[in-house]
């Protein structure tokens, strides 16, 4: 049996959640968010967002990459070559498990029952990009939490969302 779990994401209102291997927003409030939720627990993601984001092992993380590339192993990385086998390996730890991208890590994610909650910030804006984040509202239908927030560029909201 798989840990339960958590998946944090921003995405646009038309789930863009990257262009050309990086975010295609800065929203300080989202990331200083994420850094807080996501801080001494252990994110399982993709090697391309491991590899973007380099101080995933900030704050105390632990970090499971999805990769067949053994090197990337070091302190405080583990690598699995499956998302199952991932989370398997951050139950382990006994640490709070998030999920943290990319697009092909989350669609398996949410569809998975031991994903018991979205951190999302939905960015009330369309962006261009090349990776969007699967239709989440059918799995993730309930509101536990809703706080509006914004900068000089984008209106967004952060959500906490759980199963039905």
């Amino acid at each position: 049996m798989l840990p339960a779990f958590n998946v944090i994401v921003a995405c646009s209102e038309n789930r863009v959640i990257g262009r050309a291997g990086r975010l295609p927003w800065r929203i300080p409030e989202d990331w200083s968010f994420f850094r807080q939720r996501t801080a001494r627990s252990t994110v399982v993601l993709g090697r391309i967002s491991f590899q973007s984001w380099r101080s995933v092992l900030e704050d105390e993380r632990r970090a499971v990459v999805l990769t067949r590339n053994t090197s990337l192993a070091g302190d405080r990385v583990e690598v699995a070559h499956s998302l199952t086998a991932g989370l398997a390996a951050a139950g382990a730890h006994g640490r709070e498990i998030y999920v943290c991208g990319g697009q092909r890590v989350f669609a398996e994610a949410i569809a998975l029952p031991s994903a018991t909650r979205l951190y999302l910030t939905l960015i009330h804006a369309h962006v261009d990009g090349d990776r969007t984040f699967p239709e989440w509202r059918h799995e993730f239908p309930r509101v536990l939490e809703q706080r509006e927030g914004g900068d000089e560029n984008y209106r967004y909201t952060f959500f906490t969302l759980a199963r039905a």
